[in-house]
């Protein structure tokens, strides 16, 4: 009767609806089915179980972005990333839909709002997992005396980022250690929901070409 009662059980379980706070998987490790690409002209593609994203020469910053639009979440991922190339994944991210000045910054389509950065550490370190403003005009969002160079990303492995949206404050961490613990009021007023986009940053002539592979993608809706 016992038994019976468990395999009951385990049969509703496996029968029940999803939740909104169910894991959803972004990337299937297959194909880009449900990305789309905005600005630039880098290449992404499907490789071994990763998205791989690589440098054009010419090319401004171009972004694999989410055709799914998502406000308060915890995201996960895992990244790797070539020595020399600046990259990050954008969160809560728009396209501007009317210019606002000259230069590509201010061109009616360009991806905009709060980026996690991503970067090798080298030497010296560097500042991946604090929030930039890209293309908003602010610059960093992480305020300046927080912008600590750190060796959280381990060169050349693969590296576990973790994303906390929640109203005005994001979260992130790489590999377990926290990073940045920013409130910003302002950012989420013009950012307070939109799609995730990974960047393939440009490039200056005569250098790269780079790449940066994620994979493992998901998203838990908090709300």
């Amino acid at each position: 009767m016992r038994l019976h009662l468990l395999a009951l059980s385990l049969a509703a379980a496996t029968a029940a609806p999803s939740t909104a706070q169910d894991w959803i998987q972004l990337f299937d490790g297959k194909t880009l089915n449900g990305w789309v690409q905005r600005n630039g002209f880098a290449t992404y593609r499907v490789e071994d179980g990763t998205i791989l994203g690589r440098t054009s020469v010419g090319s401004p910053n171009s972004f694999l972005c989410t055709t799914t639009h998502f406000s308060d979440f915890e995201l996960e991922f895992e990244v790797k990333v070539d020595d020399g190339l600046n990259s990050g994944v954008m969160i809560r991210a728009s396209q501007k839909t009317a210019a606002t000045g000259t230069g590509r910054n201010n061109a009616i389509g360009r991806v905009y709002g709060p980026q996690v950065e991503i970067e090798s550490s080298g030497p010296e370190g560097a500042e991946s997992g604090y929030v930039y403003g890209e293309a908003t005009g602010r610059g960093w969002l992480t305020p300046e005396d927080r912008l600590v160079a750190h060796k959280a990303v381990r060169d050349g492995e693969w590296n576990r980022f973790r994303v906390v949206a929640k109203g005005a404050r994001i979260q992130t961490w790489i590999n377990g250690e926290s990073i940045e613990d920013l409130t910003d009021e302002e950012a989420y007023a013009n950012h307070g929901g939109g799609f995730i986009g990974l960047q393939v940053h440009g490039i200056r002539q005569g250098t790269g070409p780079f790449e940066v592979a994620w994979r493992n993608i998901r998203v838990k809706p908090l709300n």
